[in-house]
């Protein structure tokens, strides 16, 4: 109601508080048509940033819903928010209102359209396109009984005949838009129609009528208060600029507090996340060292059980060989008497000794103690063979002994050869090995089949 007595500055405040009502209730087709009000209000009270603020934010909400009048009507909003500021943009949505114009039965949006087109035109100097828009706006106008789309077609074409310099025509245009406007004279249209008619009179330097339109126009600028109101419209702005910055302040500050918030919680799940890695850690640390402890045990035992298994091959083996050797020894000593001794019978209790001491003499020790060997040292002797397959029996013999890590005296004692003998088989060993020139211990090379 305030808005339709141009009081805009009461206007202004009562829309703003609906506008919080409707945004509170979720309304978005209420909050939508109070915006373009509010984007109206402030384009007359020559604030066109904001006025632009809500006139592309209704904008975004009738291109959503598809409604072609009310695309039109904020499409022609936005080309007049934009004329005296960018005419290339206000041509732009003029010819984009006008395009989706010709789709609708809407004359009244049609003259509205093709006047501000010609507005447009008229600032840009295109003197072809403004008139060409005009005509269509005045070949329209006479078909409709809308006063206020009348009185706007005459009032801008009286505007734009005094840019022109066209006296006659605007003093035409100006008081049929005058007699229109009789009813609500005290307007802004009757405000600015009577300026037009006294600047055209003091152009014509016919200062009596010049002098009588000033007067109404004094008249009815002190009438309206247009002064009072955009100052009123200034304060309500500023108010509304100061409310929204402090909700834009409280907001950030909420942001920050909340960023605080989950910077904090991070660090905290971080913590968290860290004594419980660093718990599992221990316990797979201390569980690998348990591990590590019994294969070690396990690994000692083994060992251990190796070499009491290598000691107990070493003792059989000496133990046989000096068995063995003795029986020789006693064998060649009985030979040397039976050779000495004259009485037969002595001689053959001599041989009946003799067959029963060659009977327990175990010619085959060196086999078995390889198989004993091998019961310990599994596949050895077989890779001795496929590897190294020139090898004599005792060649692989010295092998397992060298194995067993016996040094050559200890070698020598066991098979009975001189250490000189076993240094030779060592040295021949080597070259089948193709260690010669190589500073490897034969043991070590062996134990690493």
């Amino acid at each position: 109601m305030y808005s339709a007595k141009e009081v805009l500055d009461l206007a202004l405040q009562y829309y703003l508080k609906a506008l919080d009502i409707y945004k509170n209730n979720d309304n978005p087709e209420e909050t939508a048509k109070v915006e373009n009000n509010l984007a109206i209000i402030y384009s007359q009270g020559k604030n066109k940033e904001k006025a632009l603020q809500y006139f592309l934010k209704v904008y975004r909400y009738q291109k959503s819903k598809n409604d072609p009048v009310k695309l039109v009507k904020i499409l022609n909003n936005l080309g007049t928010n934009y004329l005296n500021k960018n005419l290339d943009s206000s041509l732009y949505y003029y010819h984009k209102a006008r395009i989706i114009n010709q789709t609708i039965n809407d004359d009244d949006l049609k003259i509205y359209v093709c006047t501000n087109l010609a507005r447009a035109y008229a600032l840009k100097q295109d003197q072809a396109n403004t008139e060409y828009y005009f005509n269509k706006a005045f070949s329209l106008v006479k078909n409709t009984g809308n006063n206020l789309v009348q009185i706007f077609v005459y009032e801008s074409f009286a505007a734009y005949n005094l840019s022109e310099k066209k006296y006659d025509a605007v003093i035409l245009n100006a008081k049929k838009a005058l007699e229109l406007c009789r009813e609500n004279e005290y307007s802004i249209s009757g405000l600015n129609l009577n300026k037009i008619l006294y600047q055209v009179y003091i152009n014509k330097q016919d200062y009596k009528n010049a002098v009588f339109y000033f007067q109404k126009y004094n008249t009815i600028n002190d009438s309206i208060h247009v002064e009072e109101k955009a100052i009123n419209l200034e304060k309500i702005k500023l108010e509304q600029e100061y409310k929204v910055r402090s909700q834009i302040k409280s907001l950030i500050e909420q942001k920050k507090m909340f960023k605080y918030f989950i910077i904090g919680l991070i660090l905290i799940l971080g913590t968290l996340v860290l004594i419980i890695l660093l718990i599992k850690y221990r316990k797979t640390n201390i569980k690998n060292q348990l591990e590590k402890e019994k294969l070690r045990t396990k690994m000692k035992a083994l060992s251990q059980n190796l070499d009491a298994k290598n000691k107990v091959l070493i003792g059989k083996a000496m133990s046989e060989i000096h068995r063995t050797d003795s029986i020789n020894e006693i064998l060649n000593d009985l030979k040397k008497i039976k050779l000495k001794t004259i009485s037969k019978e002595v001689q053959q209790s001599i041989d009946l000794v003799l067959k029963r001491l060659e009977k327990n003499l175990n010619t085959n020790s060196w086999q078995e103690f390889e198989i004993s060997f091998e019961q310990v040292h599994k596949s050895f002797f077989y890779k001795l063979i496929v590897d190294y397959p020139s090898l004599t029996p005792k060649d692989r013999r010295l092998c397992a002994l060298l194995y067993l890590d016996l040094t050559t005296k200890e070698i020598s004692q066991i098979t009975g050869q001189s250490f000189k003998s076993i240094e030779n088989a060592r040295t021949r060993l080597r070259k089948k090995f193709d260690l010669t020139n190589e500073k490897v211990n034969l043991s070590t090379y062996l134990n690493t089949l």
